[in-house]
């Protein structure tokens, strides 16, 4: 077969059209695109008989796929994906859509979570599939840290950040704990915590905990560990992903497999497992990329397509990211510039708070 990344480049005019008729008709209707609906369509007057040998050779290429006896084609993975990198028209941002983003601002109060929840909210209900905002880790300084028991097998770390942000988790310590090896983990930690953010004082702690394994109390370090690795996992994984219009996907899925399709990806979403690569699936530079069925590594069981472009600080780094995921049949030049207005606003309004 032909070098993928020559395949439009090869086809003449009539192929071209035939194959963008199919995609963008499928992308619209959800339904295979026959040889009769493109013979009104076409820019020139061609009878349905020569669509379908085109269709044919289209097929044979990879680009499109017949999911029933005599009936039309749809784009295949290949098909999108060729569609989306050489023929996609992306439209501009509309008024309207901008209004009902720029509708969720105004409110300086909120804490940045809440900001995102809510942009989030107003993602998904601008473009009727879920979306998914990564909200930047906290790395201000540690003030102060310590551990408050609740019962004999629950217990609450307490981080205060040098800039007046408190965070606080639930953890399991471990058994036999003591007033006053909550004492001393607490003082351990502060100790080494001044001036640091969670990620280097997780680097310090280690080396540490083994240099003075003689002078901590076995329970004590069993209590540092468990309590820091409950904060630094919730605080860098779960939490930092803010999901919303899950009930969006299962509008637009009316047959089963679309259903068993939904379901799996309801799974990925609940269990949010490897959080970190969704940003890296932003990395090479800014702006909006696009991931069909298995290129999204993520949610590739599901098939569905993740548009998602990164946000960045002040200092031009890339902290977040903000995506919209659904089905393959996306409306991929309405969604994009959506996706990345919410971006460039998101990465505004965090510099703004420092």
């Amino acid at each position: 077969m032909t070098d993928q990344s020559n395949i439009l480049a090869e086809m003449n005019d009539r192929s071209r059209e035939v194959f963008r008729r199919v995609v963008e008709g499928y992308l619209d209707s959800g339904a295979p695109v026959g040889s009769r609906t493109l013979t009104r369509s076409l820019s020139e007057q061609v009878s349905a008989a020569t669509i379908r040998n085109v269709m044919q050779d289209l097929e044979y290429l990879g680009l499109l796929d017949s999911p029933h006896v005599s009936a039309g084609r749809v784009p295949t993975q290949l098909g999108l994906r060729m569609f989306v990198d050489g023929l996609l028209e992306v439209g501009d941002l509309t008024a309207e859509d901008q209004g009902k983003i720029d509708a969720t601002l105004g409110r300086n109060s909120e804490d940045v979570t809440t900001m995102l929840d809510r942009i989030g909210s107003a993602l998904s209900g601008v473009t009727h599939g879920a979306s998914l905002v990564l909200a930047p880790k906290h790395e201000a300084p540690i003030k102060h840290i310590d551990f408050v028991s609740l019962s004999p097998d629950q217990a609450l770390v307490v981080l205060v950040f040098g800039d007046g942000h408190v965070e606080n988790r639930l953890f399991r310590p471990p058994h036999g704990q003591t007033p006053s090896s909550m004492r001393e983990a607490a003082n351990f930690l502060n100790a080494l915590a001044e001036g640091k953010t969670v990620q280097a004082l997780r680097k310090v702690m280690e080396t540490e905990i083994v240099a003075r394994r003689q002078e901590i109390d076995s329970l004590a370090r069993s209590l540092i560990e468990s309590g820091l690795a409950i904060w630094e996992n919730e605080g860098d994984g779960t939490e930092r992903l803010i999901v919303r219009g899950r009930a969006n996907l299962l509008d637009d899925a009316p047959e089963t497999d679309d259903l068993d399709r939904i379901r799996t990806l309801f799974d990925d979403l609940e269990r949010k497992r490897d959080i970190a690569e969704f940003l890296e699936l932003t990395e090479g530079g800014d702006g909006v990329r696009i991931f069909i069925g298995s290129e999204n590594k993520l949610f590739s069981l599901s098939g569905s397509s993740l548009v998602v472009s990164p946000y960045m600080n002040a200092d031009r780094k890339i902290v977040g990211a903000v995506g919209v995921i659904g089905p393959t049949r996306l409306n991929y030049g309405r969604i994009v510039p959506i996706v990345d207005y919410t971006a460039q606003l998101v990465g505004k309004l965090i510099s703004d708070r420092g």
